[in-house]
């Protein structure tokens, strides 16, 4: 991805549909937020309970997307299961970017021996897939998220890291920079004050786009039995339960998670493209 940090963006130079199509998206990333703040308290049912004679039930009144094979209320687990989805992705994009950030600010900053270093190494990490690291990881330390959470966060480093770190030199090598370094400014003042706002945007990009990858990881990580446990309504975790009930003609439990998920990780895709274009002044 290019960087065009001092890049204005001509007016216009977005076209009508392509500016509505990332509104929708935002508001589609704006509704399953709310949803994951908000799920327990708009969920219609207990999204654990369990009805033995209401098992992989149809759509009714009473449950508008029916029932999974236990008899819990579909609906109500899509819901209140927006929290446990969104929320790991979000900490791993949080955690990978934040580290990721500093990383790339020091290491184009003082540049040398710590550049190769910081380079060397997320260049050994950058060789790990991410799933697979976090597979190995939860497979050694137990199944739940944490384990996953951290794996996924040092995996996600390399590529926000390398995007930063080149913004971050061509940010440094402009005029304003030596001038404030002349002026005596501290380096402290002048990443927070300066080099930090004119790289937010790419970060933010960045951060956009990712939350999409890491939405998926985190699914096959719970779609595999590794990462939330039963009864946790948690979108991967979901589909896995619902797998069995396929073959037997009842596909509703899997069905309605994957387009959650499917719909999210679409939705911040095109939320970042949109955001590219806008901040960043690329034709993407």
């Amino acid at each position: 991805m290019t960087t065009a940090l001092s890049t204005a963006v001509a007016p216009g130079r977005t076209g009508r549909p392509r500016d509505l199509l990332t509104l929708g998206a935002g508001c589609v990333v704006a509704l399953f937020v709310l949803l994951a703040v908000l799920g327990p308290l708009l969920a219609p049912h207990d999204p654990n309970a369990v009805d033995p004679l209401n098992v992989n039930a149809g759509p009714s009144p009473a449950h508008l997307l029916g029932t999974d094979d236990t008899g819990r209320d579909l609906l109500s687990r899509l819901i209140a299961g927006a929290r446990a989805s969104l929320a790991a992705p979000a900490v791993v994009i949080v955690v990978a970017t934040t580290l990721g950030t500093l990383l790339a600010l020091a290491a184009a900053w003082f540049g040398g021996r710590l550049d190769r270093a910081v380079s060397g190494t997320l260049d050994i990490v950058f060789g790990f897939p991410g799933l697979i690291m976090a597979v190995l990881v939860a497979a050694v330390f137990g199944a739940g998220l944490t384990a996953p959470i951290v794996a996924l966060s040092i995996a996600y480093l390399p590529l926000i890291t390398r995007v930063v770190r080149s913004a971050t030199i061509k940010e440094r090598n402009l005029p304003y920079v030596s001038a404030l370094q002349l002026l005596g400014a501290p380096t402290a003042r002048i990443w927070l004050r300066h080099l930090l706002p004119n790289l937010l945007p790419l970060v933010l990009v960045q951060a956009t786009i990712g939350f999409g990858y890491a939405l998926l990881d985190v699914a096959a990580i719970s779609f595999l039995g590794l990462g939330s446990q039963p009864p946790d309504p948690e979108w991967g975790l979901m589909v896995a339960n619902g797998a069995p009930s396929i073959l037997a003609g009842q596909p509703q439990q899997s069905l309605y998670a994957g387009i959650a998920i499917l719909v999210v990780v679409i939705a911040f895709n095109l939320l970042g493209t949109g955001l590219s274009r806008r901040l960043l002044g690329e034709n993407a």
